[in-house]
């Protein structure tokens, strides 16, 4: 059976989470790629895999274009500038806790590992998700 086949009966394929996965944010209009400053030292198809700790902004969690959310408050302060019309302005996320959906029986660095089901919040209301592992 091959992975279409699974999805269209409605069976979801977790996969590990490597660096160069994309990602996107609910309040944010682009993707962004998943970085790291430094390997686990644990590669899947030759690319560094990531864990639940690999959270930070800038360091791991890059920007996700413009923000379009009042609860950032960049958002909050272009919109009542510009007469309460909503303002986009850079949605660069607040991160402050570890992933979830990590994969506990798979431990990178005494870490569950990250996959491609694993969420996130922005403080700035915004939820953060996978949308592709990086894997490819």
């Amino acid at each position: 059976m091959s992975d279409q086949e699974m999805q269209t009966k409605g069976d979801v394929k977790k996969s590990y989470v490597v660096v160069g996965a994309t990602l996107s944010c609910s309040q944010g209009d682009q993707t962004s790629k998943m970085t790291m400053p430094a390997s686990h030292g644990v590669f899947v198809k030759e690319k560094a895999q990531m864990n639940v700790m690999d959270y930070k902004p800038m360091a791991n969690i890059q920007p996700f274009g413009l923000c379009q959310t009042t609860a950032n408050p960049a958002v909050a302060a272009a919109t009542a500038a510009n007469y309460g019309i909503l303002t986009p302005m850079p949605c660069i996320p607040v991160v402050t806790m570890p992933w979830i959906n990590g994969k506990d029986d798979q431990l990178i660095e005494n870490c569950p590992a990250l996959t491609n089901q694993s969420i996130n919040m922005c403080l700035y209301s915004g939820t953060i998700k996978v949308d592709d592992d990086g894997q490819e």
